[in-house]
């Protein structure tokens, strides 16, 4: 692949990687930087590329890890060091974490994902493990479009017992 076919072809990427971005900053001024630094960094990583395979991951991969890094930067940022005897190491952002609004939510989405039938529940179970739609066929000996079906069935279904929390998410976002 030239030089320009591969530039164009990431630069071409930009639609598709801007959700990923989005979702893992959750702030579009902080999506618009990681994506601008994720093509930059594949543009002068061009020869570590290797040919006829999935560019696409490749570039989610380094807008991960590019990601991760900057999260641990901050974090390193904001911890300082105790030069005592003990040298003890102390995180400046320390807050009292309230967890029950969390384990709230955590029993909601149990109780929602034990009311779901098993045909549904264990396809979808396994593709939330990671499996991959015909692995799920092929274990469950079904055809690839029942799983599939039946998946989406599973996350309506799901969508819909749990439609409290979607509503208070859009709210939170309107409200930022």
């Amino acid at each position: 692949m030239s030089a320009i076919e591969f530039n164009r072809s990431i630069t071409g990427m930009y639609g598709s990687l801007k959700p990923y971005a989005v979702k893992l900053t959750r702030s579009l001024e902080d999506a618009n930087d990681l994506l601008q630094e994720t093509i930059l960094k594949a543009l002068t990583n061009r020869d570590k590329y290797r040919h006829n395979t999935n560019l696409k991951a490749w570039l989610y991969t380094i807008m991960r890890n590019i990601f991760i890094n900057n999260y641990r930067k901050k974090v390193r940022q904001n911890t300082i060091f105790d030069n005592t005897d003990q040298s003890y190491l102390m995180n400046t952002a320390k807050t009292v974490n309230n967890d029950a609004p969390s384990n709230f939510v955590v029993e909601d989405i149990d109780r929602a994902l034990e009311g779901l039938p098993d045909r549904y529940r264990t396809p979808f179970w396994m593709m939330y493990q990671g499996f991959k739609y015909h692995e799920i066929a092929d274990a469950l000996e079904v055809p690839l479009g029942t799983v599939k079906s039946r998946i989406f069935l599973a996350r309506k279904q799901l969508s819909d017992t749990l439609e409290t929390y979607s509503q208070a998410q859009e709210e939170q976002v309107a409200q930022q």
